[in-house]
């Protein structure tokens, strides 16, 4: 399996001027870009990137103690994506920031498109399903980004059509997203129902000559059966009435298949035992040299 990278901007910004330490750390975020992006030893640039986390432990100033932090992260998971171990990306960002929603928007962004080129989408869905509903995050810049990505990377590929309609038509949906894209996110969720419909009917259409195989057996045994009844009952139809005997032979026949007419499978078998029947008809009235050449 080749590795799977994602892209992400990690460029930090400062607005006033920076400490010593800050500046060490700095310089130990661009040590871990370098690795990963000129010299290609995802590893190193990982060890960076946790031993610069670890150093912010020691960072007071808020808003630059969040944007390395933000810096590392972002880094830290195109290295771990890149040594193939994205399983673990997920709980390593949770290690970091403690609780899910406190997650910034553009790594949990990450996360989901991470996830969702290596086929697993339902390994980010709680996280951000619990992003989305913290009101705190509803004022961030990249919220509508992280509904988007939810909506089309995660709950369709799940064919979770009803809790993707939810979203976008529900409370949260309409403070999201302006009328024009909640009816395209409709006509995608639409298009992805009749997809699904289709891919039912090619999976049944796929599984129907094994079906007929095994109904095709059943109703050759069935037969032999009733027609193995018939001849024996035939023998003694001067001590058992015919409407009995019909009787009998229906009762049979529905205990045998636990046929329900009311299904399309079972027209075959209706037509079948209606056959039956009626040679049971033609054997009990015809005369007696003709019943016994039958």
């Amino acid at each position: 399996m080749s590795s799977p990278t994602v892209s992400g901007d990690f460029t930090v910004v400062f607005k006033t001027p920076l400490s010593s330490t800050q500046s060490k750390l700095l310089d130990m975020l661009e040590d871990a870009t370098e690795q990963l992006m000129l010299y290609k030893d995802f590893d190193a640039s990982f060890h960076v990137c946790e031993r610069g986390l670890e150093s912010l432990a020691h960072e007071e100033e808020e808003d630059v103690r969040g944007e390395l932090k933000a810096g590392f992260c972002i880094v830290g998971i195109q290295a771990l994506a890149e040594l193939n171990r994205w399983p673990g990306v997920l709980s390593w960002v949770r290690q970091h920031y403690g609780h899910q929603e406190d997650i910034p928007a553009k790594i949990l962004q990450m996360c989901i498109l991470l996830y969702a080129k290596v086929g697993e989408p339902a390994a980010v869905k709680e996280a951000t399903q619990v992003w989305l509903r913290n009101p705190s995050n509803r004022g961030l810049q990249g919220f509508r980004t992280v509904a988007e990505l939810y909506l089309l990377h995660v709950l369709l590929p799940l064919e979770l059509t009803d809790q993707a309609r939810e979203l976008v038509v529900g409370d949260l949906g309409c403070a999201t997203f302006t009328e024009e894209q909640q009816q395209t996110a409709r006509d995608i969720i639409e298009q992805e129902e009749r997809e699904k419909k289709a891919r039912d009917v090619t999976r049944d259409c796929s599984l129907r000559p094994e079906n007929a195989s095994t109904q095709g057996s059943l109703l050759h045994k069935v037969e032999a059966l009733l027609r193995l009844t018939c001849r024996r009952l035939t023998s003694a139809s001067g001590f058992f009435p015919f409407h009995k005997l019909i009787l009998a032979a229906l009762i049979l026949y529905m205990l045998l298949l636990r046929l329900d007419p009311v299904l399309p499978s079972s027209f075959v078998w209706i037509s079948k035992l209606h056959q039956l029947l009626r040679q049971m008809w033609n054997i009990m009235t015809a005369p007696y040299y003709r019943a016994r050449k039958d």
